[in-house]
């Protein structure tokens, strides 16, 4: 199966009506890699705009992110977005990453500077012969032939910023430096996600941000979240799953039901697309497309609505 050919896929958010994407990982073994490709299979029929790859620090996980996100074009309709961060790379290791991208015919990319390879609160070195920002990755990404580069975005500001205000300020550069949407850090507070497109809407940028969801079923993913969230996993999350710890059935369902429930304010309160955490599975993310109705239309590309002219 070939992919569709390169569409603008900003073009394609600004677009899509209730819809999502979704976040793979790089297999560590093949049995983790066979799971994870019938994810992809399963995934692929309900029409993400996007399936996005993520990249370890230090390039550490270089080889299956760029073997995933090429597989995806290759062998699927599914529009891939690459992860790339400047960790423990020089320029031109990131530049050779991109090349690779861009022959394996992946267009699309997410810059980020990234944290320090083992502790994401180390702090920051940039590479001797690398980059300082992540401005200077959305640029070198533009020079090496990517179509659209996204970027993250911190609803509370990150780490390293003092404030709110620097931390949009920083956001805005990344725009002035070519990133075209961001993709928000994880928070379970749905106001924290709103309360940062208020910040970018007084700023007068409607750059698409999107929001993404996780649902919390297991003790295992719980732990998962305070990475994701850089440990900002709200009290009333665990007021509501601490009571299930030990009934699993129990606390997958209430981890999902929390996650419908934000979906369903997010989506009311006017954003289109959800950016989904698989962990490399397909059932809970079949699970919440199907609930909050994200699925698109069959036989319409990969982030058009129906109807509408092909992306890729």
């Amino acid at each position: 199966m070939t992919a569709p050919g390169p569409g603008d896929l900003v073009a394609d958010l600004r677009a899509a009506r209730r819809r999502f994407s979704v976040e793979f990982s790089p297999a560590h073994d093949e049995a983790t890699a066979e799971r994870q490709w019938r994810a992809v299979e399963r995934l692929q029929a309900l029409r993400p705009v996007f399936a996005s790859v993520t990249y370890g620090a230090g390039g550490g996980d270089r080889a299956g992110s760029v073997e995933l996100a090429t597989r995806l074009v290759r062998e699927t309709d599914v529009r891939p977005l690459a992860h790339l961060t400047a960790v423990g790379q020089s320029t031109a290791e990131l530049a050779d990453v991109l090349d690779e991208l861009v022959a394996g015919g992946v267009r699309d990319v997410l810059a980020l500077r990234g944290d320090p390879d083992g502790d994401p609160r180390a702090p920051w070195e940039p590479h001797p012969e690398g980059l300082q920002h992540a401005d200077q990755l959305v640029r070198l990404a533009l020079q090496r032939g990517a179509g659209t580069v996204g970027v993250a975005a911190f609803p509370l500001g990150h780490p390293e910023s003092p404030d709110l205000d620097t931390d949009l300020r920083h956001l805005l550069g990344k725009v002035a430096a070519g990133a075209r949407f961001a993709i928000a850090q994880l928070t379970f507070d749905v106001e924290d996600f709103l309360r940062l497109r208020d910040r970018l809407a007084a700023a007068g940028s409607d750059l698409p941000v999107l929001p993404g969801l996780l649902p919390v079923t297991s003790p295992r993913v719980l732990e998962v979240t305070r990475r994701l969230t850089d440990g900002h996993e709200p009290s009333w999350l665990h007021r509501r799953l601490d009571p299930f710890l030990d009934d699993r059935g129990a606390f997958r369902e209430e981890g999902m039901q929390v996650a419908v429930e934000d979906g369903r304010r997010l989506l009311a309160e006017g954003v289109e697309v959800l950016h989904l955490y698989s962990l490399n599975a397909a059932s809970n993310v079949e699970a919440l497309v199907t609930e909050l109705g994200l699925a698109g239309p069959e036989g319409a590309p990969d982030g058009a609505p129906d109807g509408a002219g092909g992306a890729g």
